[in-house]
């Protein structure tokens, strides 16, 4: 409905380089540099310049984004008015980080399956910057993400961005660890400990070092894990500790214990729905949210609830 060209346009604003633009659009670099000379050549003015190793966008490229991020609502909102006239179809894509597409997407995608045969539906486990980068490409129709600095702000008027629910964080340790044994622990009572963490530059690894030092430690970090079943193994070998979501499930089989933490701050992580701005109101949209709202549900029906088992 909207020329792509303004989408190129807009992730190389995004990103500030063309090549980090053609990478979220899974274009080569010279083709989104031609698509935006052309872009230019049209609307008859110069867009971009070249700046070191980056791009700056003039004061014309910045006029056409404003009236282009009101465009593309505009479609969004007239696709979702076309879509409320007849049954959904076509391609729906979700998308979300490793937990998300686990435990929430799956079922939503059933769900969708189920009540839309007409819509083919498709799930993309990724961090939360992708799943920005693959709403932005119109290769995502929905996604649940964590916030980190490297996101969008909620100011971005280019996404709608709501609260879906705050995660709490539960302590993990070897089932003989003397914290396993405490009623109430708070996260200021690990900072001696041995950090199991995700690799430098995760989400995970982010969320823990904030945690910690909002609780007054760095931790000492000793391994990096990024999958849930990874860490628990270590913990259970007496290698460290971890903090896991309380939607993730642990191996059954390792012997440790899984804790609440209590006391300030308390660790959660809280978790985004995200759509294109105006396409939260498309019927598949709509019924997806709908059905991911009632597995949240099912999964934490408290939030001070108690872990889930294995």
């Amino acid at each position: 409905m909207i020329d792509p060209r303004l989408r190129m346009l807009q992730l190389v604003a995004r990103h500030g380089t063309v090549t980090a633009a053609a990478e979220a659009l899974h274009y080569t670099p010279s083709a989104v540099s031609h698509q935006l000379r052309q872009l230019s050549a049209d609307l008859g003015a110069d867009l971009v310049v070249q700046q070191g190793r980056g791009v700056r966008l003039t004061a014309a490229a910045h006029t056409v984004l404003r009236h282009t991020e009101i465009l593309h609502a505009q479609a969004e909102r007239a696709r979702a008015e076309l879509a409320t006239a007849d049954e959904p179809a076509g391609p729906f894509t979700l998308c979300g980080f490793s937990t998300a597409a686990t435990r929430l997407l799956p079922p939503a995608a059933a769900a969708l399956r189920d009540r839309f045969p007409r819509v083919a539906v498709r799930v993309i486990e990724a961090e939360p910057v992708r799943c920005f980068d693959l709403l932005g490409a119109g290769d995502a129709d929905l996604a649940l993400v964590i916030p980190t600095a490297d996101t969008p702000s909620a100011a971005d008027r280019r996404f709608d961005q709501q609260p879906l629910l705050d995660d709490p964080l539960d302590l993990v340790v070897p089932a003989d660890h003397p914290l396993a044994a405490r009623s109430t622990v708070t996260l200021a009572d690990t900072a001696d400990e041995p950090w199991i963490v995700g690799r430098p530059g995760s989400t995970y690894y982010h969320l823990v070092l904030t945690m910690c030092m909002a609780a007054g430690f760095i931790p000492d970090i000793a391994h990096h894990a990024d999958e849930w079943d990874t860490g628990s193994a270590l913990v259970a070998h007496g290698f460290g500790i971890i903090l896991v979501p309380r939607l993730a499930r642990l191996h059954a089989d390792w012997p440790v214990t899984r804790i609440p933490l209590h006391g300030e701050p308390a660790p959660v992580r809280r978790v985004l729905a995200v759509t294109r701005l105006g396409g939260r109101d498309h019927p598949t949209a709509a019924a997806a949210l709908d059905a991911i709202t009632a597995t949240v549900q099912r999964l934490l029906p408290r939030r001070d609830g108690p872990p889930p088992a294995g």
